[in-house]
């Protein structure tokens, strides 16, 4: 390699690693890890209250809800069914989020991965397990656009 594509690579490797780790991304991500914070705080009050369109607002608009053992729910309507079927038939009252990880940039996605547990109406835990979310920055702020969970229960 001749000096000055040694000394372009070198000047080119020096700007990436700076670039990665520049304040403006270190802000954008803990602005989202805010955010999503304040959004899992509300996400189990909807089913405290049973107020289905506290819940929906977590959700971004072209969100995609991938619970175990049934097909994907879509959008507004994806999550409104995920709630009724949780609040109905699952009699889901209360939970809580353990957030472990947060992933990425902060600029237009950011990927959680944490713990959860599920309350009844007794207040007593019936079911806990891990999660995914993909959450994505809207016009409307940060909000869930997948949404991946399974148990660490056996049925």
């Amino acid at each position: 390699m001749r000096p000055i594509q040694l000394l372009a690579a070198l000047i080119a490797a020096f700007g990436l690693l700076f670039s990665c780790n520049s304040p403006q991304m270190g802000d954008a991500l803990a602005e989202a890890k805010q955010a999503i914070a304040a959004s899992n705080a509300i996400y189990f009050q909807s089913f405290a209250k049973n107020d289905s369109a506290l819940f929906i607002a977590r959700y971004a608009e072209d969100c995609r809800i991938m619970a175990p053992n049934s097909a994907p729910l879509n959008g507004a309507e994806g999550a409104a069914a995920f709630f009724r079927l949780a609040y109905d038939k699952i009699g889901l009252r209360n939970g809580k989020f353990i957030t472990t990880e947060i992933f990425g940039d902060g600029k237009e996605y950011v990927t959680e991965e944490g713990i959860w547990q599920s309350f009844d109406a007794n207040h007593t835990l019936f079911d806990n397990g891990k999660f995914l979310v993909l959450w994505k920055k809207t016009p409307n702020g940060w909000k869930m656009f997948r949404d991946s969970f399974s148990s660490d229960r056996e049925r």
